[in-house]
């Protein structure tokens, strides 16, 4: 199978997604360390912290001084319907699962699919609690849709309330209860399961032709470029970042998110266990920069009014560029050009997105990141349709375009110099 499928098929949940990034750290030399304990960093060293389970920051230490940052930022989550505490009701001789939204889906396309769940479990144990990642695997829900004959307007005009028309039903194998189901997953008895933080997901990757068609390409596809290219770059005089958060589509203001100091705070706290002052931190960010990293809107094939009539991505095409007047994009000239050179010395195709003057768009993590770490920033992303859908498409080439620019982006040095910048390669 492709290896993004791979990825996306073992990150059914934002703290699975954050599990399958933590497993690809390992396996390329990274040590994982933990905020409640005393650091104790090497020159040269590879580390990784995690937050929440759901939101990671891996970083790789040059050998002698820090002078330049260098980071990478996507995020864990996608919009999903979470399953409430007291979720299950019997109403009309069904199952009922009582869910809430999860940021901004494209509500049909949850109708008529099978579905799974996965999260985190707090389970009791002997002396306290624990957290453990689960996933139900099997198809036990469905949210069915109403059919044609008593509902004329569905194919004109639908609507959908979360309250009423998004209501799974759960499915049950072998008349197993959901809290059984979940309770064997995690490993416990019933009576041990404490809360949960779950989630519906859809299954079914795969590839069709030169497309992927999958379940959270936004942003997983993101998310595991920026990681292969920070595990495959070579050269270590600026101190490498990869930031993993949650929280995204929700608006990123929690501990875990990019409003928070999550990421400035374990900065901050890699100077200080290299016996490192307060103003060689200050000297490196801004001689730093960020990519951030979002999968970006392609031109539809059956709808290109909604583009922007000169800045309209391909799939297939190269890694997008993104540029917001408004700020929802932190881009501007400089952070746009550094990123273009590399691409260029990379060997990979970029391309530019704006949205339509008339049309409000989305944003991401850079502009929210840069406030609380004011590294320089450029918003990108990878080509796709029918974002914040069930299931999405994006291009299998552009995925390999970002692996190799993020892997050239990690393997290079800036250096500022009043209005100019040197890109020099890591050695």
């Amino acid at each position: 199978m492709n290896p993004l499928l791979d990825f996306i098929n073992c990150s059914p949940s934002q703290f699975h997604a954050t599990a399958t990034v933590a497993a690809i750290l390992k396996e390329n030399g990274f040590a994982e360390i933990s905020e409640n304990e005393k650091w104790s960093l090497d020159p040269g060293g590879r580390y990784f912290t995690i937050r929440n389970g759901s939101s990671l920051i891996a970083f790789e230490i040059p050998a002698g001084p820090i002078n330049c940052i260098m980071a990478g930022s996507a995020h864990t989550d996608s919009p999903t319907y979470r399953i409430k505490e007291n979720y299950l009701s019997n109403e009309n001789g069904y199952n009922i699962v009582n869910t809430e939204p999860y940021g901004g889906m494209i509500r049909a396309t949850w109708l008529d699919r099978p579905l799974s769940a996965a999260g985190r479990v707090t389970v009791r144990t002997k002396d306290g609690l624990a957290e453990k990642n689960i996933d139900l695997k099997e198809d036990l829900f469905i949210i069915p849709s109403v059919a044609i004959h008593m509902n004329r307007d569905c194919n004109s005009n639908a609507s959908y309330n979360n309250a009423t028309d998004m209501r799974p039903i759960y499915c049950p194998p072998g008349g197993k209860s959901l809290n059984e189901m979940i309770a064997e997953a995690a490993g416990c008895s019933d009576d041990d399961l404490l809360s949960s933080d779950l989630c519906l997901y859809s299954s079914g990757c795969r590839t069709m032709g030169d497309y992927i068609c999958s379940p959270r390409l936004d942003d997983l596809q993101c998310l595991y470029g920026i990681t292969e290219g920070l595990v495959r770059s070579q050269g270590s005089r600026a101190l490498k970042l990869l930031f993993a958060s949650d929280n995204e589509e929700v608006g990123s203001g929690t501990r875990q998110g990019a409003d928070s100091d999550y990421l400035r705070d374990t900065v901050r706290r890699i100077f200080s266990s290299l016996s490192l002052t307060e103003e060689e931190f200050l000297t490196a960010t801004e001689n730093g920069i960020m990519v951030s990293a979002d999968n970006a809107h392609a031109i539809h094939p059956n709808h290109p009014e909604y583009s922007d009539k000169n800045n309209h991505p391909e799939i297939n095409k190269g890694i997008v560029i993104k540029y917001n007047a408004s700020q929802k994009y932190a881009t501007d000239s400089v952070s746009a050009s550094v990123f273009k050179l590399i691409c260029e010395r990379a060997e990979v195709p970029y391309q530019v997105f704006a949205n339509r003057s008339d049309l409000a768009g989305g944003s991401t993590i850079g502009s929210i990141s840069s406030t609380h770490f004011p590294l320089r920033t450029v918003d990108i992303g990878l080509p796709q349709l029918a974002m914040h859908s069930a299931y999405e498409t994006a291009g299998i080439k552009d995925t390999e375009y970002l692996i190799k620019a993020m892997s050239e982006f990690f393997g290079t040095y800036l250096e500022k110099r009043n209005n100019e910048y040197r890109i020099l390669k890591q050695r």
